[in-house]
């Protein structure tokens, strides 16, 4: 698939860069070579492959979702700048 560099330039502008038309022309052509891959990957029959979920065979190990008390309140509170003793004093923000 050829993408043209008018079209890597619309999506520089969408993602707020600002890139010089030597690059633009650079990752067209690098863009290009992707798509033209991902066309090569798309003609494989994988009809009779079954979909993976991860390349790695690994099992997860959850814990159970626990709510704990690990710290008192004076002892977090003792690391803020600014506290009244019982909340965080941050600055207004509106």
């Amino acid at each position: 698939m050829k993408i043209s560099p008018e079209e890597v330039a619309k999506v520089a502008r969408l993602s707020r860069l600002d890139l010089p038309q030597e690059k633009l022309e650079l990752f067209a052509g690098q863009l290009g070579d992707i798509l033209g891959h991902m066309d090569k990957l798309g003609e494989l029959d994988t009809d009779s492959v079954e979909p993976m979920y991860s390349p790695v065979e690994h099992t997860t190990v959850l814990r159970l979702d626990v709510a704990r008390k690990e710290f008192s309140r004076d002892e977090i509170l003792g690391n803020a700048p600014r506290q009244d003793g019982q909340f965080f004093i941050v600055p207004r923000i509106v």
